[in-house]
């Protein structure tokens, strides 16, 4: 199945979005830094994973209206 290019919608968001992938990372116990392309693709998917799961969460918190915009 083909790849859907990568895009951020909001601009402002990509940094945040970073700080977040390291933030994943971290607490996950896994060294983000350094040379990323010596990571298995595992790894990375691992990251982007649960990332998905936090946003998800985040979002179906925000919707039933237990946190402030």
């Amino acid at each position: 199945m083909p790849r859907r290019p990568s895009r951020i919608m909001v601009r402002e968001a990509a940094q945040a979005l970073e700080n977040f992938k390291f933030e994943v990372a971290n607490e996950l116990g896994i060294d983000y830094s350094g040379d990323l392309g010596a990571l298995p693709a595992r790894t990375h998917g691992h990251i982007g994973g649960n990332m998905v799961r936090k946003l998800i969460h985040a979002a179906e918190t925000q919707m039933a209206g237990k946190m402030p915009q």
